[in-house]
């Protein structure tokens, strides 16, 4: 569930407050409380009184290698207050080490990292989460690694505003409390538990269903009316039926590999653009109060079954998909801003061109009945798509959007993407392993041999495939 759903929650940008999910570890030592929090071999600490630097940086596995590492902080005074090791996954002759050292070491770190990379040739990457400067915010490297953020939700769950259509309704909450507890226990991997969903809600989906279904046809981009007689067809979607998460993802991983992953409320929109770096999409099981069936002030499962779900299932919608949450690892805050921006007038309130006329494909339309239809009337102003501009667009969260702009396809979408995402400052490009489901950080000569290599092999299949069909 995407926090670019922003026109009736309110702008939640990176420095919204986060709170620690379920899995955060916590200990208490001399320097107060830390709280735990990373990947597989990253962590992150804090404390009242300090803030904590962490970098890694990668050694030839060789006899001393470690000690002339260790030998640069001990020289420049520098106590290591964690350090972790693993071996690379980029080069199998180098160990990674995570260390992370006390904010008031920041000026001989420097020297040190200086160090590293000209005495010992180390490769050095510095990651962090607050606003040091110079630090790369932390982001996932593994699929597994949405576990760690995936409850630190921004608003609702099982918790509702008091304008909120079911806030008075002690039934629905209670209802949504359930929804949130199967999301907080989810962890990666684990198939998505089956909901059965009471004959009030199916009463409120069927309504939707019905009413939006009959605008597809003429409103709906090629894509999404390709896909939906499939979803049918395979994924329950009916009107007297909610389709469950598991059947939609599974159909989903064998059409283009993204996949469905429950989650209780809004994420921030670093952490939701991290998740389609994966092919993840964070999706909500919920389903709106039945008094307003046409109303929902939050994402709930029509918003995404109807109107995400049949996109993510066009290789070049998902291509293009990725390519957001691609360009926002790493990204300092200002450019999450702009990529949520462009993820708002793109995969949730996007149009595209289809030969002489003017289709829907973003979710926001494709779930509202009233939206779907006035965004295709001469009452907007139309824009065509370009992430630089679109990027710095204002936008009202309550009302339908004024601006709208028209992609000229998928794909020169997302090389409109690829591009901006280009102009990023960080100090690295990244790529995403489908085999490994992970993140590769392009930052060494040895990982850009090991892509060459990959391209290479897929070029000689290309060749090889182009000779068999002359």
């Amino acid at each position: 569930m995407d926090a670019a759903y922003k026109r009736v929650n309110g702008n939640y940008g990176p420095e919204a407050k986060k709170e620690p999910d379920a899995e955060t570890e916590t200990e208490t030592g001399d320097q107060g409380t830390r709280k735990r929090r990373g990947s597989m071999y990253l962590e992150e600490e804090t404390d009242n009184k300090s803030e904590v630097i962490s970098c890694i940086f990668s050694l030839k596995e060789e006899v001393g290698a470690l000690a002339k590492g260790l030998r640069l902080f001990e020289d420049k005074g520098i106590n290591l207050t964690h350090i972790e090791s693993r071996p690379s996954r980029m080069n199998k002759e180098q160990y990674e080490f995570f260390i992370s050292v006390d904010s008031s070491c920041s000026q001989a770190l420097d020297e040190v990292i200086d160090s590293l990379r000209t005495q010992i040739s180390g490769s050095v990457q510095q990651l962090s989460r607050n606003k040091e400067k110079d630090t790369v915010p932390w982001f996932p490297n593994d699929i597994q690694d949405l576990d760690r953020f995936a409850n630190q939700i921004l608003s609702y769950g099982s918790e509702l505003d008091s304008d909120h259509p079911g806030f008075t309704d002690p039934v629905y909450r209670a209802r949504r409390k359930e929804f949130a507890d199967i999301a907080y226990n989810y962890r990666h991997g684990q198939v998505i538990p089956r909901v059965e969903y009471t004959e009030a809600e199916k009463a409120t989906w069927g309504k939707v269903f019905k009413e939006l279904k009959t605008l597809y046809p003429t409103h709906a981009c090629r894509e999404h009316n390709r896909v939906f007689p499939l979803l049918e067809k395979y994924c329950g979607y009916r009107q007297d039926n909610v389709p469950q998460l598991e059947d939609v993802s599974r159909f989903l991983q064998s059409c283009t590999g993204f996949r469905l992953r429950p989650v209780a409320g809004l994420l921030s929109s670093r952490d939701f653009l991290a998740g389609l770096a994966f092919r993840v999409f964070h999706s909500t099981q919920y389903i709106r109060h039945g008094s307003k069936p046409t109303y929902t002030p939050e994402p709930d499962i029509c918003h995404e079954l109807l109107g995400h779900v049949p996109l993510f299932a066009d290789p070049s919608f998902a291509q293009f998909s990725q390519e957001i949450g691609l360009a926002s690892l790493g990204a300092p805050d200002e450019y999450i801003e702009k990529l949520a921006t462009v993820y708002w007038f793109t995969v949730e309130f996007g149009l595209c061109k289809q030969g002489s006329e003017i289709k829907a494909y973003g979710a926001g339309l494709l779930s509202s009945f009233g939206e779907l239809q006035y965004c295709l009337t001469d009452k907007p102003q139309v824009h065509s798509f370009d992430p630089d501009k679109t990027s710095l667009q204002k936008y009202p969260i309550t009302e339908y959007q004024p601006v709208y702009f028209v992609a000229e396809s998928f794909e020169d979408a997302k090389e409109k993407v690829r591009k901006f995402a280009g102009t990023i400052p960080r100090p690295f490009t990244v790529r995403y392993n489908p085999y490994t489901q992970s993140i590769e950080v392009l930052d060494n000569t040895q990982q850009l041999s090991n892509l060459a290599d990959s391209i290479s092999s897929e070029m000689g299949k290309l060749c090889e495939a182009l000779k068999k069909l002359e």
